[in-house]
């Protein structure tokens, strides 16, 4: 497979760069896989698509302020994007700068807060700080918003570019299919039946790193670390017993949840992931998908491919270009039944 089979031609204006005045405000594309059939609505219309017994999973890492802004000791302008936090004083992230720093020099924040270059890893550096760096990053450090979200973050993207249910501090991007839920809806959820459980995964720059290779055979996906514990395990066992159905929240709640099913059997995970799933691929969990639209080319766009079909979903793509659906981060969602049928491009 190559990678230029999941191109498509995406209109500049589509993208969105802002959030929508209420979370659930957004539309909703619905897919069902087997037959590849579409509907257009509302992203609350969502209720209409779950079931009594199904068990929804969400994603409930949390979005930290990632990007910090310093400088040298010698003056130079330093830009920062974490990627990992190791532990509570160090991180591995990218940097921009004139010239790399070296391992011992040390970089300087507002408020006399400094960082000293421990090592180099590849193309992360690794950095100790003299406080604790979560607090802070909450003080002078900024939402990590996308590369294609072509503005400085505003005050406002504390709120909205992190779900309602976030809870566990460590990603650099936001599970963004979560973005569309506000509390009433999950409410809602609950009252008709359906069971609610979370993973972590934490989310990091690497999902926006484009792939390089012409055959996505021979890409090796960046690792995230996730957790999947024993009662989602018991959770999702008990969902299926009662023939109900697995909704994910996300691909990061797929990638969670078929990690922790690697063999065929869901059992506890937590650890790193690199699991990259395209057409071909088994799915050993997921039923169903609620997502946001990925961008051309994306192992997202793939992930996706793999679970409805590649003639599916890019039919339902171009069909989402031609209604003016908003996309990537801040834009609108859809919902997903798995096409047990799934083929790839080759097959088209």
């Amino acid at each position: 497979m190559r990678v230029s089979d999941f191109r498509f031609d995406l209109p500049d204006e589509l993208i969105a760069r802002h959030p929508l005045p209420e979370r659930s405000a957004s539309r909703l594309l619905c897919l069902d896989g087997p037959s590849g059939n579409t509907a257009h609505k509302q992203f609350v219309d969502l209720l209409d698509h779950l079931r009594a017994g199904d068990l929804m999973v969400f994603n409930n890492t949390r979005v930290i302020p990632a990007r910090l802004f310093g400088r040298k000791e010698t003056g130079g302008q330093v830009e920062i994007l974490v990627e990992r936090v190791l532990d509570a004083f160090r991180v591995l992230a990218h940097i921009r700068a004139s010239k790399s720093p070296k391992p011992g020099s040390r970089i300087l924040f507002d408020g006399e807060a400094t960082a000293e270059m421990v090592a180099r890893h590849d193309a992360l550096f690794e950095l100790r700080f003299e406080q604790p760096v979560l607090a802070l990053m909450d003080r002078v450090g900024h939402m990590p918003l996308p590369p294609y979200i072509d503005r400085p973050d505003e005050g406002a993207d504390r709120e909205r570019y992190q779900t309602v249910y976030a809870e566990r501090a460590g990603a650099v991007a936001a599970p963004t299919a979560g973005l569309h839920f506000d509390k009433p809806l999950l409410e809602a959820i609950r009252e008709k039946g359906v069971s609610i459980a979370h993973v972590t995964l934490h989310v990091g720059a690497g999902t926006f790193q484009p792939v390089r290779v012409e055959r996505i055979e021979d890409h090796h996906m960046h690792s995230e670390w996730l957790e999947v514990d024993e009662a989602v395990v018991e959770a999702v066992k008990a969902c299926k017993a009662r023939n109900g159905r697995v909704v994910a929240v996300g691909t990061t709640s797929v990638r969670s949840l078929e990690t922790a099913a690697r063999n065929g059997e869901i059992r506890p995970f937590a650890g790193d992931t690199d699991i990259f799933i395209y057409p071909g691929r088994p799915f050993h969990v997921v039923d169903a998908l609620v997502t946001n639209f990925h961008l051309p080319e994306s192992t997202l766009l793939m992930l996706v491919s793999a679970f409805a079909g590649y003639r599916e979903t890019l039919a339902a793509y171009r069909q989402a270009v031609e209604q003016r659906y908003r996309f990537f981060s801040y834009g609108d969602a859809m919902f997903i039944t798995r096409n047990p049928a799934a083929t790839g491009p080759e097959d088209v």
